[in-house]
């Protein structure tokens, strides 16, 4: 039915792989702003992470009206990102596992929001020694677009065994997404969402759900036959 035996793992970039809340928050002080403390936003609806809670709400809702405004502040991300966003512990050397390893293929999927995402995404790789090239499948999704089709077009692409095939992610949708996309989801609790939105709120298993990048690392490396030595 199919024609090889590899495995495929797709990673969410944002708050799963790459440490972007605290690129947020120093964009965010670079522009007199504050996004508060991290458990604060991960529990924040979407459309109001960014405005901070009620203590910093006032302050970011003035700086960022105005398409100059919004423009200055997505300049500011865009350069952290490029020049001083990092990969969580552990993730760079997973990676570089991953792409060495001849029996599975790595995606990258991402709603990256500074200019030129791909650019973004590769200067930021590139300080971890990794070519983002290597990677077999890199996908810019939308705001608005969606992430299953993305991780159906890879999986379809390279042929791939549903049963064989692995996302990871740091959001409720991201698990949705998955499932929909007919894959196994990895989910991670130290990102956009923390575990108690991850688990109460939208009913994921609890054994899914990975509290930290040291634990999804060995989450991943045991279930796709990876040294665990180097972790």
């Amino acid at each position: 039915m199919y024609p090889n035996k590899q495995k495929l793992i797709i990673f969410d970039a944002d708050g799963t792989i790459i440490d972007a809340f605290s690129a947020i928050e120093q964009t965010f002080a670079l522009h007199g702003m504050a996004i508060g403390d991290l458990d604060s936003f991960q529990q924040r609806h979407k459309f109001f992470k960014y405005l901070g809670g009620l203590k910093e709400f006032p302050t970011n809702i003035k700086k960022q009206i105005g398409k100059k405004s919004r423009q200055q502040i997505l300049t500011s991300l865009t350069e952290v990102y490029r020049e001083e966003a990092r990969l969580y512990d552990g993730l760079a050397q997973l990676i570089k596992d991953l792409i060495a390893h001849k029996q599975i293929r790595l995606g990258l999927v991402t709603r990256n929001v500074s200019f030129e995402p791909k650019i973004t995404m590769e200067k930021l790789f590139a300080r971890h020694d990794i070519d983002l090239a290597a990677l077999d499948f890199f996908a810019h999704v939308p705001v608005h677009g969606s992430k299953a089709d993305a991780f159906r077009q890879a999986r379809q692409q390279w042929e791939i065994n549903p049963a064989r095939a692995y996302t990871c992610g740091d959001e409720h949708k991201d698990y949705a997404a998955a499932l929909r996309a007919g894959m196994h989801p990895f989910v991670v609790s130290y990102g956009f969402e923390n575990f108690k939105r991850l688990h109460k709120k939208f009913e994921i298993p609890e054994e899914l759900i990975a509290r930290t990048p040291s634990e999804l690392c060995l989450r991943i490396r045991h279930t796709l036959d990876l040294s665990i030595e180097e972790s």
